[in-house]
């Protein structure tokens, strides 16, 4: 095995951990601005983690049409959750 894959196999459980720490949290806390701030940070690792699933169907198998479409859905639901979740987090952060 190369070293991306590795690398990328750490992202992937590393940012589940993250989704699920944060996903705990978020369901604990009572305050609505704290409950924002943790759904934005669980947002964020959750799109980070689909863009390694991402970056993995592109590099680490042989290239076919259902892998690159797959692979392609995850690049832009990551993409979008990481987007929302560092605007949601900006805007919480002024907030607390």
């Amino acid at each position: 095995m190369s070293w991306y894959h590795y690398i990328l196999f750490v992202l992937v459980l590393a940012s589940l951990a993250a989704s699920a720490f944060y996903s705990i949290r978020y369901r604990t806390r009572k305050d609505p601005q704290t409950k924002g701030f943790e759904a934005a940070k669980m947002n964020i690792s959750m799109g980070v983690m689909l863009i390694s699933i991402a970056f993995a169907q592109f590099i680490l198998f042989d290239p076919s049409f259902l892998r690159g479409a797959v692979g392609a859905v995850f690049l832009l639901l990551g993409l979008f959750n990481a987007f929302a979740g560092f605007k949601n987090y900006s805007s919480y952060k002024k907030t607390l």
